[in-house]
């Protein structure tokens, strides 16, 4: 089996695309297929929250990374506490 060389990265800086469509994505699936045919992969460079909620929802994260973005494509819902109601209040009762 003959080794392959290491592939090559490309950043592509998408701030520019503050609102995302469905046209933005298809430029940047077809701009990644096309790389992906030259044996370059590209990653996409402070993508809006937006832009990264949209590739997740149509299952393309794996396809088009968002790096450095400041938000991560596979977020985790937060821990949180939960709460309990410690006494009861009823309407007679004054605060205090």
């Amino acid at each position: 089996m003959e080794a392959r060389p290491p592939r090559l990265t490309v950043i592509c800086d998408v701030s520019q695309i503050t609102e995302p469509d469905e046209r933005a994505l298809e430029a940047l699936a077809r701009l990644q297929l096309t790389a992906q045919r030259l044996g370059v992969s590209i990653r996409l460079h402070n993508a809006v929250s937006g832009l990264v909620d949209l590739v997740a929802l149509v299952g393309l994260s794996d396809v088009l990374v968002c790096a450095e973005s400041g938000v991560e494509v596979d977020r985790q819902v937060e821990e949180r506490k939960e709460v309990g109601v410690d006494e009861e209040v009823h309407r007679g009762d004054r605060a205090g």
